[in-house]
């Protein structure tokens, strides 16, 4: 019972996560312009994986889509590759989990549903670090931009979509590690039955 609780618990966790994961594909600030050193703003600056775009004083904003993949920089690349690898690792493990927990009736005997529900916490723990590696890489680069007094261009800081991203990062981490833990301890707990069965059966 305590081994299902767990794994309920970790669940919540790791889809939690996942959804905050996925959201931040969609989410529109990843980097906002500065306003630091600025005494009047007439116009708002703000970029995502897919686009940058400008509001001015009125409240209207105007978009434009990355013209070309190949001509972006490596880093937003990167990002993009890792960002959907976390969404795509984040979806086939949720399917794991609901395979192999302990409070659904299909995945098997209780060993492989372990090990189905050990590999689930594998690829979340993955989904985490693949976003968490993203966040970081963007975030570095607009501190560093942000920083440099050589940079002369328009300078930016953190959005809300990395926040939003290093929170599910988190989540999905933990509950993975959860999931992996809960098949250790369902294991030990099977060998400790077995040895009070085993001696009693000989008797």
């Amino acid at each position: 019972m305590t081994n299902m609780v767990t794994e309920i618990v970790a669940f919540l966790l790791t889809i939690s996560g996942w959804v905050l994961i996925s959201s931040t594909l969609p989410t529109d600030y990843w980097k906002v312009s500065s306003v630091d050193g600025t005494v009047i703003t007439t116009a708002t600056f703000w970029s995502n994986l897919w686009k940058t775009c400008v509001t001015d004083s009125t409240g209207v904003s105007n978009c434009k889509d990355f013209p070309s993949m190949l001509a972006l920089d490596a880093y937003i690349q990167v990002c993009r590759g890792l960002m959907i690898s976390a969404v795509c690792l984040g979806f086939f493990g949720a399917i794991l989990a609901l395979v192999g927990m302990k409070c659904t009736k299909i995945g098997g005997s209780e060993t492989t549903k372990a090990r189905i529900t050990c590999l689930s916490g594998l690829h979340f723990i993955l989904s985490g670090v693949c976003s968490l590696t993203t966040c970081s890489l963007y975030a570095h680069r607009i501190t560093s931009e942000f920083f440099d007094p050589l940079f002369v261009a328009q300078k930016f800081e953190l959005g809300a979509a990395l926040f939003i991203g290093w929170a599910g990062s988190v989540l999905c981490i933990l509950g993975g590690f959860i999931f992996c833990f809960s098949m250790s301890e369902g294991f030990s707990m099977r060998k400790y039955h077995n040895k009070i069965i085993l001696p009693a059966s000989l008797n």
